[in-house]
């Protein structure tokens, strides 16, 4: 009997545990938001904007510990040309990172401007079909009569055919 290979964890993980304290720093409790970023405000805006921190107000020595904390101010950086633009479109962003976080935790933007850093987008790699891959797929397809399903489903199918398969003999 073959002893239990350990399961791979993914890498999303290990990210707080490495970055949590310097994260903590910024008033971030993990690094949700700013991973998530392009989800929570859409890709155009992501593009332009980088969430900073997220500054708390301080209790006073007489506050309730189990009163929920008022809510926070984000402080945003964005390039100086869209800066006005995130301006207008603030209060959509903060009912988007509240409706993230389901409660009340963003009361206020604060933008920065400057520069951003830009994640390279990679180009999805083209599989390499033989001839006969190719027939497979289109035979598949071709009885389908709407052609822009048909050409979706013929992109799916190539991109399927075209990968090493994921799954091993035990």
């Amino acid at each position: 009997m073959r002893k239990p290979r350990p399961r791979a964890k993914p890498l999303a993980d290990f990210v707080d545990v490495c970055l949590g304290p310097s994260l903590a720093r910024q008033g971030f409790a993990t690094s949700d938001v700013i991973v998530a970023w392009a989800d929570i405000v859409g890709e155009r805006l992501a593009e332009f904007t980088q969430p900073l921190k997220i500054e708390w107000k301080r209790k006073g020595p007489n506050a309730d510990p189990e009163a929920r904390p008022e809510p926070a101010i984000l402080v945003v950086r964005t390039e100086s040309a869209f800066a006005l633009e995130m301006q207008h479109l603030a209060p959509i962003v903060i009912e988007r990172v509240n409706t993230y976080y389901g409660w009340r935790c963003i009361g206020r933007i604060v933008l920065k401007q400057g520069p951003v850093r830009r994640a390279e987008k990679q180009r999805p790699v083209v599989p390499v079909l033989s001839e006969a891959d190719r027939k497979r797929v289109k035979a598949a397809t071709q009885p389908i009569e709407e052609d822009a399903l048909r050409l979706a489903l013929d992109r799916l199918g190539q991109a399927i055919v075209g990968q090493p398969s994921a799954r091993t003999k035990a």
